[in-house]
């Protein structure tokens, strides 16, 4: 069995039940850490729907704390995370302004675009391995 997660009628990912669980917990951990919504709703009759303009902005704002972290231990759980919502949020039509290189004045993690670098392989990675 799977779920999937959508946008109206297009499909963003058919995980199985098990990786959709662990995800979805993951995403109401960073709802509580960033203090905001993610957009993707309950898992009701195994689909899960997307409200873009929430995850818009989730996106961003995951994405943007992931490369200011320094801290290795929050890099190191939450890498994958933060990469399997940005395959998600970039099939959604979603580019978060937070991975442009200019975007960021601060240091991003002591290392400059390598963390974007770093995140931008996973994901990479992750898109070909997660199924539609």
């Amino acid at each position: 069995m799977s779920q999937y997660y959508e946008v109206g009628d297009e499909t963003l990912w058919n995980p199985s039940i098990g990786a959709s669980r662990l995800f979805l917990a993951h995403v109401r951990l960073h709802e509580d850490e960033l203090g905001m919504a993610s957009g993707l709703g309950p898992m009701d009759g195994d689909e899960c729907e997307n409200e873009a303009g929430a995850f818009r902005e989730y996106t961003e704002a995951l994405v943007a704390r992931h490369l200011r972290t320094g801290h290795h231990v929050i890099l190191a759980l939450s890498e994958g995370f933060v990469a399997t919502v940005l395959v998600l949020a970039r099939r959604a039509g979603i580019e978060p302004d937070a991975l442009r290189a200019e975007a960021t004045t601060a240091p991003v993690q002591g290392d400059g675009g390598a963390a974007r670098e770093r995140l931008e392989t996973f994901a990479a990675r992750l898109d070909r391995a997660m199924a539609r």
